[in-house]
């Protein structure tokens, strides 16, 4: 096909996003643009995109990926994936990615917002004087400055809220059971139990992820055991804070005030939070800044490039791996390429897999060759399309333990990559391989217990027999009378079992029923033809 009339792929836009999310895209996609919360418009819309960028608004749950036969993508420009079925999307094989930190200085800054907001009266203090009141002695505030804020969940955004709101003199303790203290030191901040965290606390604010453990984690209990001074910001999720229990703490006195920017049912236009005039209320605006629309959609742009590329991304939140280093990259399709000789030797599945990596290319993080490998070990077992998302999940369904191994000594070659698996009835196969010279020449280097070395092709063979004189004859006679062309040949041998291998590479693919003849003529142990001119 001539570079004139390659189609290009498709990108499809279906919310608002940024002028610079196009930008970052660049030229080498065609843009499509629908109302992804249009059902009807959608799902006809996406039958055969490549991608899909999308915010909040549109569901691209299992039927829109029923829907779309080419789908490799799903991109969210924020952090949220409510709305996206990411189990389905991995089932089948497609990448679903979002900016993680996209947001985190915008959602930090609102926090702090709805914090000296809460202490100060500022929203109701506005609406009085707007309604001509002069209310000076009814919004009385507090200070900020030797007040204790307790921090519930220092990740990024909490770590950033604590940092800004220490530099208005407060006091940081925070509840995380996944923080280190010493960490937690390094930073100014106290780590303590949550009940305890609870009692000290004048000001606390929430900063962990909705999970079946951390909903309803501040709700009627917990409320129970704060100060009644103590004023409660959530701007992570709804539902974290029990929005009943809350409004009970507040009707009793119990808390002196909230800052709330999620609800645990959105939208929300009516709570009886609403009726306190000490509780501060926005509509889901964590995000909601230019600069952070703009970070998120450059963001995602960027992780569509390398994921319709055929590279992993950082930010996929359904595949393994992450940052790969440059030193790694071009082991990527060598792992693939042995995972699919490995199938073809073994002729089934393996009930344990191990990928061994050698040499100085372990002091980097290796783990996506794992990933690479174990894709090729299906691209030639299974019907549906095989990617790095969706490879781990067949390896699990089929009951595949899949292990990686790493050692810096590698005696012959700088690097050697090693797909070696047990089969059901015990049996090991191994195939390994190296990237040779400047030009990183993809190379087999050993087949079971044979040293080899041979050039990777698209079209390759292996036979193993016992060792005697006049197989290579024969091989050569079947190959020429049926029009195969031998490309290259390598002889190996095992003395120990008095078995050889001939490895075979040529210009076209053997058919089976020759592959059967010449095995049937040599007397082979086994007989495998590889085929990666698809890969």
């Amino acid at each position: 096909m001539s570079a004139a009339t390659t189609k290009k792929p498709v990108v499809l836009i279906a919310e608002e996003l940024s002028p610079a999310t196009v930008d970052a895209l660049g030229p080498d996609f065609e843009i499509r643009h629908v109302d992804g919360a249009d059902r009807a418009a959608l799902l006809p819309a996406i039958a055969d995109v490549d991608a899909i960028l999308i915010r909040s608004a549109t569901k691209v749950d299992a039927e829109a990926i029923a829907a779309a036969g080419k789908l490799k993508v799903v991109a969210r420009a924020g952090v949220g994936l409510d709305n996206v079925d990411v189990p389905a999307a991995t089932k089948a094989g497609v990448m679903v990615v979002n900016a993680p930190t996209s947001n985190i200085v915008t959602a930090a800054e609102l926090a702090c917002g709805l914090l000296i907001s809460t202490a100060r009266h500022i929203p109701a203090a506005n609406t009085a004087l707007k309604a001509g009141k002069w209310a000076r002695s009814k919004y009385t505030g507090v200070e900020l400055a030797e007040k204790t804020l307790g921090v519930v969940g220092l990740g990024r955004i909490g770590v950033l809220v604590a940092q800004r709101m220490s530099a208005f003199g407060m006091k940081i303790v925070a509840y995380d059971p996944y923080i280190q203290a010493a960490r937690a030191a390094q930073m100014g901040v106290k780590l303590m139990p949550l009940d305890e965290l609870l009692e000290v606390s004048d000001f606390i604010t929430v900063h962990l992820p909705k999970t079946p453990e951390t909903i309803g984690l501040i709700g009627d209990e917990a409320l129970h055991k704060v100060k009644p001074t103590v004023r409660i910001v959530n701007a992570a999720r709804g539902g974290i804070v029990d929005e009943e229990a809350l409004a009970s703490a507040l009707k009793e006195g119990r808390v002196a005030g909230a800052g709330l920017d999620v609800y645990s049912k959105e939208p929300c236009t009516d709570s009886p939070l609403f009726a306190f005039d000490n509780v501060v209320c926005t509509p889901h605006l964590g995000a909601s800044t230019d600069e952070a629309q703009e970070k998120a959609g450059i963001s995602v742009a960027k992780s569509v490039r390398l994921a319709l590329a055929g590279e992993l991304v950082p930010d996929a939140v359904n595949v393994q791996g992450g940052v790969i280093a440059e030193d790694v990259r071009p082991g990527l399709p060598l792992a693939e390429k042995l995972g699919r000789i490995f199938t073809a030797l073994a002729g089934e599945v393996a009930a344990r897999l191990d990928v061994e990596v050698r040499g100085e290319i372990t002091q980097h993080d290796v783990k996506v060759l794992e990933l690479s490998a174990l894709k090729g070990v299906f691209e030639d077992v299974v019907a549906e399309t095989v990617s790095y998302v969706n490879a781990p999940l067949f390896a699990q369904e089929r009951g595949l333990e899949v292990r990686l191994t790493t050692t810096s000594e590698s005696p012959e070659y700088r690097n050697v990559i090693t797909v070696r698996g047990t089969l059901t009835d015990g049996r090991e196969v191994a195939v390994s391989g190296t990237l040779a010279g400047p030009k990183r020449i993809q190379k087999i280097v050993g087949v079971d217990t044979f040293d080899v070395d041979v050039v990777l092709t698209d079209h390759m063979a292996f036979f193993r027999y016992d060792d005697r004189p006049g197989v290579v004859g024969i091989l050569g006679r079947l190959l020429g009378e049926a029009g195969v062309n031998i490309a290259g040949m390598q002889v190996s041998r095992d003395d120990e079992a008095g078995d050889a291998l001939v490895s075979l590479t040529v210009d076209s693919e053997i058919p089976q029923p020759l592959l059967a003849e010449i095995s049937a003529e040599i007397g082979a142990k086994f007989a495998r033809s590889v085929n990666l001119s698809d890969s």
